[in-house]
């Protein structure tokens, strides 16, 4: 009896592969970038599964092209490149690899509050182009971050591994979640669902999306993005935080306005950003780029070895349990 074939779209670690190959025919495209639209459907003819990254996009068009899918396994925690009601119309399982990229994004997204904070990238370019002409008391100044308040968006897994580190650096920790975030209503509490669970250790306030990006010293994102999240950090939003805000964004590109950042950070609006994420990756508002107060970095959020080896391992162990007539180790399940 034939066994199952399965399409793996990028590279992915050695070890993975072997797992994949253990239990299933393999087609693994491994050299240059990703497959072009027309030839991920001729690849994928005949295959049950496919491991897939957020730059494949697995639509409703795709789907019925490749009639014999069963499984889509996403290496990414999100996964709004794959229309996931129509695959569920199909009977295609999707999934996606939540958790084991956690504390590697909260890593970065503390690391870029100090890049950013502390000019460190800015700093870094002055000293290779040969402008630094010794140390002054006012020179390259920045923020402290101590003390100050750090507004999560999302408080989620990534968000509340987020807020662990920032109350580590001595910052207060605001959040609006989904509910806070579509009502008016601000309900501070004592202590957030999350710091009960043990996920931080100390108070954390529940904010309206307005009065979070009104009160906080920096603002980091960490909501999926959906209709409902593109573009929430617009012109609007970036013109409610403070002058002496930053604003950081490790979740998805087009939840923030780029246009709409270059213009407030042109603008002085608010201090500086830092961005692992873009609108149209690795497409940069050119806006952005000529500007000092900006981080830019691509896309590292779950750029380990260890976490990216785990993610494309968990998609590998997801694919091989839904085509051995097992239920999938994470699914993702449509939008109600």
């Amino acid at each position: 009896m034939a066994r199952p074939a399965v399409l793996v779209t990028r590279r992915i670690p050695s070890a993975v592969v072997d797992r994949l190959r253990a239990e299933l025919d393999v087609d693994y495209h491994d050299a240059g970038p990703g497959l072009a639209p027309a030839e991920l459907v001729a690849r994928a003819q005949g295959k049950q599964g496919l491991v897939t990254v957020l730059l494949d996009r697995i639509d409703r068009a795709f789907l019925e092209a490749v009639p014999g899918l069963r499984v889509v396994a996403n290496i990414a925690v999100g996964f709004d490149n794959i229309d996931v009601a129509a695959a569920a119309a199909r009977g295609v399982v999707v999934t996606n690899t939540p958790d084991v990229l956690t504390e590697a994004t909260a890593d970065l997204a503390m690391g870029l509050i100090l890049a950013v904070t502390r000019r460190i990238a800015e700093g870094d370019r002055l000293v290779r182009a040969g402008g630094w002409r010794g140390w002054t008391l006012d020179f390259m100044l920045g923020s402290e971050i101590g003390g100050k308040q750090l507004g999560v968006v999302g408080f989620g897994r990534i968000g509340q591994a987020l807020a662990r580190r920032a109350l580590a650096f001595g910052m207060r920790v605001a959040y609006a979640d989904r509910e806070a975030m579509q009502t008016a209503v601000a309900r501070p509490v004592a202590r957030a669902a999350a710091v009960a669970a043990g996920a931080v250790s100390a108070p954390a306030q529940r904010l309206n999306l307005d009065e979070l990006l009104a009160s906080s010293d920096v603002v980091s994102i960490h909501v999926p993005l959906s209709p409902e999240t593109r573009h929430l950090i617009d012109a609007r939003a970036l013109a409610r935080m403070k002058r002496s805000a930053y604003l950081v964004n490790t979740a998805r590109g087009p939840v923030v306005d780029e246009g709409a950042l270059a213009w407030a950070l042109r603008e002085r609006l608010i201090a500086g950003a830092a961005l692992d994420v873009f609108e149209r990756e690795p497409e940069v508002h050119a806006d952005l780029v000529g500007l000092d107060n900006v981080v830019l970095v691509p896309h590292l959020g779950s750029a380990t070895t260890e976490t990216r080896t785990a993610m494309a391992d968990l998609a590998a162990r997801n694919v091989i349990e839904v085509l051995s007539g097992r239920p999938p180790l994470t699914p993702v399940a449509p939008a109600r």
